[in-house]
């Protein structure tokens, strides 16, 4: 019998894309920083402008189990259209197009990372079904609620929604352990000292617990002679034996007249230095819409992002997940407040923003971040004076085109060290070409590299490459074709080399041409009534090298036996 498993399940949910590892691009013109001002600024933070499904494969090769915290907000599909998000896209299609997102996700997070996405109602209870099979039910860890309004709306159809969702994921549950908050001046408030302990300011804490044993079950007598029992099927914390110590100890309290129940002191100075997070964030801890506008608005106060979050609670999430120096991913900027607060806290980070508020909303206000001019949100409180820097890039074109025959070629965008590192890339190879060695543009290891050329290469100089690479190494040969020998006369007598042809070698790896994953893009295909036998046509992409495509599963069909 087959085996069956509980599942969600959607129109095309079995097609997902071939997506194209492309290399990033720096713009120094938009990258910015500032002199250093301590050991402890960082520049090597990246906004990245582009479509971030393809920004996510295109980090993925380099920061896979890297990152310790990554905080997405994705669109909310509540079918309003948002001046930077049209919005109506039909559950199938969301979910897909997260579910892919969600899955790189994870390759990219540390073992001990965290995932925390901010949903409505309308998917919130889908996304945890999906969560739960791209995670796995057991790494599940909070589905926390932050209060986004303090105020009823009495315009409310039916009622006034003031809350969202934060789904919580852990890479790995067993293994992730949460920061604790700092102890509030309201916590403590809860520590006395009633009877003058030496020990200092302490608060009563149940002496029962709900799992019984009969070992913990017995009659005490207080300080007054009265005796009593442990509450109804439950039972005392320790043994008799264990009691009367702490009892000696004058760990135990029965009341200002000694008649109470026994409870154990417990001392603040033994306690944690923290507190554990709720599940129910309250406006006055981590802010609310309104609180989130009014930061946004000091970087642009013409065109103010519509759905910001507030730092407090990018704070909350980055303290809980994170630590100074660690890596934090946002793949949904929006304005730009993780990238804020997360160079405030030290933390390093990566943005990618496909909206042209990248450079509206975004950069501006990490210049002044940067710059210390930034005195909102949470600066005062964690003393932000300013410092570090980040680096602008944006994503390669394709790699592949069609040339006016409508046969696959080289992108003519790519200039040769793009080429040699985008071709690196699909190979698996880190790029980092040799000061000394021409043929070494890349490594897989240490005795392992890459060398791409545009040229068809004779007998003559595979020899050449062959000799200087010698016996120890290996030597991946990317070119255009080889002439005077066959691959297999080469493999027998270059036993050092690998020989590839461009772009033949590439052809079937991706979808090419597709610049456009995004979940805001206006033509997006809308499915059919949902039923066992609907199916989504996707448009064919256009096949010019500058176009952007619909969302869809078909790449850009080559010839087969295409020969260059």
């Amino acid at each position: 019998m087959n085996k069956q498993k509980l599942e969600l399940t959607w129109i095309s949910k079995d097609k997902c894309p071939k997506l194209e590892s492309r290399i990033l691009l720096e713009d120094a013109e938009k990258s910015y920083h500032t002199q250093v001002r301590s050991e402890n600024d960082l520049f090597d933070n990246r906004l990245i402008f582009g479509d971030n499904l393809l920004a996510l494969r295109a980090l993925e090769q380099e920061f896979a189990g890297r990152v310790k915290c990554i905080y997405i907000d994705p669109p909310y599909n509540t079918g309003n259209a948002f001046e930077h998000y049209d919005n109506g896209l039909e559950h199938s299609i969301w979910l897909g197009l997260v579910r892919d997102r969600l899955e790189i996700i994870k390759r990219l997070l540390a073992d001990d990372g965290l995932l925390w996405i901010t949903i409505d109602d309308n998917e919130a209870h889908y996304l945890k079904v999906l969560c739960d099979e791209v995670f796995g039910q057991g790494n599940f860890v909070s589905n926390s609620i932050w209060q986004k309004k303090y105020s009823p709306q009495n315009n409310a159809k039916w009622l006034s929604d003031n809350h969202d969702y934060i789904l919580v994921y852990a890479k790995n549950k067993d293994i992730w352990r949460p920061n604790l908050l700092q102890r509030t001046d309201e916590a403590e408030a809860h520590y006395k000292n009633p009877d003058n302990d030496l020990r200092g300011i302490w608060k009563s804490t149940d002496f029962s617990v709900k799992t019984y044993s009969a070992a913990n079950d017995y009659p005490i007598t207080t300080p007054t002679g009265h005796v009593v029992n442990s509450p109804k099927s439950r039972c005392w914390v320790t043994s008799k034996e264990c009691f009367n110590e702490l009892v000696a100890d004058n760990r135990i309290w029965f009341g200002k007249t000694g008649n109470n129940v026994p409870s154990l002191k417990k001392f603040l100075t033994e306690v944690k230095e923290g507190m554990i997070s709720l599940t129910i964030w309250l406006h006055e801890e981590v802010g609310h819409n309104q609180d989130a506008k009014k930061e946004v608005k000091q970087f642009n106060a013409e065109d103010v992002f519509d759905t910001p979050k507030p730092e407090k609670l990018l704070q909350g999430i980055i303290h809980l997940a994170s630590n100074p120096g660690d890596l934090v991913l946002d793949s949904f900027a929006g304005s730009g407040t993780t990238g804020a607060v997360a160079h405030k806290m030290g933390q390093r980070w990566i943005m990618v923003e496909l909206g042209e508020h990248c450079h509206t909303h975004i950069i501006p206000r990490l210049q002044k971040v940067i710059d210390g001019t930034d005195q909102g949100g949470i600066s005062k409180a964690v003393n932000w004076q300013g410092g570090g820097g980040f680096r602008y890039y944006r994503l390669a074109p394709t790699l592949i085109v069609n040339d006016k025959w409508g046969n696959p070629i080289i992108n003519p965008e790519y200039n040769p060290k793009m080429l040699a590192e985008a071709l690196a890339k699909l190979e698996g190879f880190t790029y980092q070409p040799s000061e000394t060695l021409w043929w070494q543009h890349g490594f897989s290891s240490e005795c392992d590299f890459i060398y791409v050329t545009t040229q068809t290469l004779s007998v003559e100089q595979l020899q050449v490459l062959s000799d200087e690479v010698g016996d120890n190494r290996t030597l991946l040969v990317c070119c255009a074709a080889w002439r005077g020998i066959t691959i297999v006369q080469a493999a027998e007598r270059f036993e050092n080399l690998s020989l590839k042809k461009i772009p033949k070698m590439v052809l079937a790896r991706c979808e090419w041409g597709h610049d456009d994953y995004s979940l805001n893009i206006a033509n997006l295909p809308m499915s059919e009534e949902e039923s066992a036998s609907s199916e989504i046509n996707f448009p064919t992409p256009i096949k010019t090298k500058n176009s952007k495509s619909a969302v869809g599963n078909q790449g850009v069909l080559f010839e087969e036996g295409y020969n260059e």
